[in-house]
């Protein structure tokens, strides 16, 4: 029998990681919030891999944090190993990546939820948002034991929870990840307020006893010897790190998964859901880079009090025991032990194009939607989402305007562009080559893009703000004193080019223009000239600033031109099929994701430039009739 349980500003539907951020986020602003989750020990759950970063994931987590976001911080707490990826190349691909204790980081972070102001957490499993009569605004939910809960704002955050099906081999059962039970009924109450759906499917390797491994045959992966920390808050952290090891499936892995692929769900048609293409399973790989003769094979600790290792490379759906199989054919597993069997998981979605760039329900006022629901996967875009939809449920809340963040300002504004502008047919992971300006957007600078609009929303402290203006002083009056400062030719700065094998100076040289020489570091002039005592930050940011300058430059004209297309604005209520001139498939487009700009208009697939064409020679001649209407009400 149904009853009324309560009355809440937002309701966040699911406690995952992008649960986690938009509970915090709308507690923090001031909302009376309450987070539901099927079971409370998943909180937070990393049911893949746990690490947090990598590949532009890490640029994420920064400009989480530089928001106000709590996944940094815990990350900080909770890692048993760190390291920066890409450090051979420019700084505009440096990515910070930690392992974590997989247990440490879920406590951690559901007592900081528990901690919270204004936040409530509740075990129970949503089965239908409840609406208005035209279905067109927001009221509420249901629970499956028909608590009623009012609210202004709903934040989906549902995972891979809805109708969550897990495959090994010929064996499927309703289920949702590491056993807990998947959400049946949400999905229906979804269709029925017009909510698209997709089926999306993604997977995770087995589980292994450390007991059961050789190491000897494994190369050992060990952390970087400085620790840089996620969050910006986090001076420094000094701590034992643990190892990886890395080893290599071959020929004979090869041969069993060949020979088993009419058992894999995912040849045989079993699996309907699209999965993730830069993240294959063992034997996709297989099947499509049949030219390779091995694959990386990282063996990872899950936290410091389990013995249970984690293996990444090889996530498969293939039965169990063609799974043990082929695992005894990799270097140090001959002996393996299976902890927990690698599976696929099917899962519903939502088209994401029935969004706005704020993450609302375009026909739903109230409902927004973050996380893997959305499409994306990976913990990282999650709570990127997350932080957004949480910060945007509060803005509604409260009758302020929402936060955008575009292309040119986070990695954030990429990733929900993409998947708002383009949609997507398969699960999206963000990559540093979806960024067209990550020269500007790197993970270093985080807090010096975002920060400020973090503190704008309501999210950063005035304590954390004022150090971040010392940071940003700091910065600029290095840069300035290096720009007007010069060495001469003496012995002493001689020696020290030779000995970096740069070219002489006959002349004076400015610092700045020598610190542009590749071959040539900040920290090294100490050798040649007093270098004031700055944190490693301000000294990261000087150099880079420096040294990219004339590249920063560039693209940031690059954006001057992007900010031109984003400006001019499309009318919500525009009509497109009345305007001639527009193709047929661009016109559906059109009407479908109803784009803010001309700039987002121009990055919807099937819209092309002799498009945009039509639609700017469209908006001077509205917007000439306009202005011809005023002067002539004007004149009368």
């Amino acid at each position: 029998m149904d009853y009324f349980a309560g009355s809440y500003d937002v309701i966040v539907v699911g406690a995952g990681h992008a649960g986690c951020e938009a509970a915090l986020a709308a507690a923090r602003l001031g909302c009376k919030t309450i987070v539901f989750s099927i079971n409370l020990d998943s909180m937070a759950n990393m049911p893949c891999n746990p690490n947090i970063g990598g590949t532009a994931k890490g640029h994420l987590v920064r400009e989480i944090d530089a928001l106000g976001g709590q996944m940094g911080k815990t990350t900080d707490k909770t890692f048993i190993q760190s390291k920066i990826l890409n450090n051979s190349k420019g700084p505009a691909v440096y990515s910070l990546r930690a392992q974590v204790d997989r247990r440490h980081y879920q406590m951690e972070m559901k007592h900081t939820l528990e901690l919270q102001e204004n936040l409530d957490i509740r075990q129970a499993e949503v089965v239908e948002l409840l609406t208005d009569e035209a279905k067109t605004k927001i009221t509420g939910i249901k629970t499956h034991t028909g608590a009623i809960f009012h609210c202004k704002a709903i934040v989906l955050t549902t995972g891979t929870y809805l109708q969550g099906r897990i495959i090994i081999g010929d064996v499927s059962y309703s289920g949702g990840p590491d056993g807990i039970f998947p959400a049946n009924k949400l999905s229906a109450s979804l269709e029925e307020l017009g909510i698209s759906l997709l089926r999306f499917k993604t997977g995770t390797p087995a589980r292994l006893n450390r007991r059961s491994l050789d190491f000897s045959k494994m190369t050992e992966q060990p952390g970087d010897d400085t620790i840089i920390p996620f969050s910006f808050e986090t001076e420094s952290i000094e701590k034992e790190q643990v190892s990886c090891w890395l080893t290599y499936t071959n020929k004979d892995t090869h041969e069993i998964i060949k020979k088993n692929l009419h058992r894999s769900p995912l040849y045989s048609g079993d699996i309907t859901g699209i999965g993730p293409r830069y993240c294959p399973s063992i034997e996709d790989k297989i099947v499509r880079f049949a030219d390779k003769e091995n694959h990386q094979v990282f063996v990872e600790p899950m936290g410091l009090e389990t013995e249970e290792m984690y293996l990444q490379g090889m996530s498969s759906s293939l039965p169990e025991d063609v799974q043990i199989e082929f695992m005894k054919t990799v270097p140090g597993l001959e002996n393996v032990k299976v902890m927990r069997s690698a599976y696929a998981i099917e899962y519903d979605g939502i088209d994401a194009t029935q969004l706005k760039l704020s993450l609302e329900f375009k026909n739903i006022e109230g409902l927004f939607s973050a996380g893997q629901i959305n499409g994306s996967s990976g913990y990282e875009e999650a709570g990127a989402q997350g932080i957004i939809a949480g910060i945007n449920a509060a803005q509604k809340v409260n009758a302020k305007e929402p936060l955008i963040l575009d292309r040119s300002q986070a990695y954030i504004g990429v990733l929900i562009d993409d998947l708002v502008t383009k949609g997507t047919k398969e699960p999206y992971r963000m990559m540093t080559s979806r960024a067209e300006y990550r020269l500007l957007l790197r993970q270093d600078n985080a807090d010096l893009r975002l920060t400020p609009l973090g503190r704008k929303v309501g999210l950063i402290s005035e304590e954390r703000y004022l150090k971040f203006q010392e940071k940003k002083e700091l910065i600029e009056k290095e840069i300035g004193r290096l720009n007007n400062s010069y060495l001469p030719p003496s012995e002493e700065v001689l020696k020290y080019l030779e000995s970096r094998e740069s070219t002489a100076i006959k002349s004076g040289i400015n610092v700045a223009e020598l610190l542009r020489r590749p071959e040539i570091s900040y920290e090294s002039l100490s050798e040649v000239m007093e270098l004031p005592v700055l944190p490693r930050s301000v000294r990261e940011q000087v150099e880079v600033a420096i040294k990219y300058e004339g590249y920063i430059k560039r693209q940031m004209q690059q954006v001057e031109q992007y900010k031109k297309l984003e400006g001019r604005k499309l009318p919500r209520e525009m009509d497109y099929s009345l305007i001639q001139g527009l193709r047929l498939e661009a016109r559906q487009k059109l009407s479908q994701i109803k784009p803010d700009s001309i700039g987002q208009a121009s990055r919807i697939t099937g819209v092309s430039p002799a498009d945009i064409s039509v639609l700017l020679i469209h908006l001077e001649q509205m917007n000439r009739s306009n202005n011809q209407r005023q002067s002539e009400s004007h004149g009368n």
